[in-house]
């Protein structure tokens, strides 16, 4: 299971790191990258102008096939705009939205998210 994710500031990057799997960072550089593989998506949360590499990618080819859920990433500060990226990716494109974390997310976060693929994987999960 492939980790797909974007970062702002960094905080979404140091989470995936410390998940250790193999991961796709996205940029404008690659936004329209295909790929042909199973993968979650870590969406940090901002303004969908900040976003949009996100869609874009889901959007490109059958990447939206492959894309077992969403993970949000935000700040608790913003009360009900927490994760909203990450909410708002679940529903305009049906996918599950798997867990929400801050910052660079807690080694339960962790753990939760390493537990959520694992299911994925063997119960062919969505």
């Amino acid at each position: 299971m492939k980790i797909v994710f974007m970062t702002v500031v960094g905080n979404t990057r140091r989470f995936v790191e410390k998940l250790e799997m193999d991961s796709l960072e996205l940029s404008d550089a690659n936004a329209f990258s295909e790929i042909q593989e199973n993968f979650i998506m870590i969406a940090p949360t901002y303004a969908i102008e900040m976003t949009d590499v996100l869609n874009d990618f889901l959007e490109t080819g059958n990447n939206l096939s492959y894309c077992k859920g969403v993970v949000g990433a935000g700040n608790r500060n913003f009360n009900d705009l927490y994760c909203f990226t990450a909410e708002d990716i679940s529903l305009d494109y049906d996918i599950p939205l798997l867990h929400r974390l801050e910052f660079q997310g807690s080694d339960n976060d962790v753990k939760k998210v390493k537990e959520i693929v694992t299911e994925i994987e063997n119960t062919n999960y969505v």
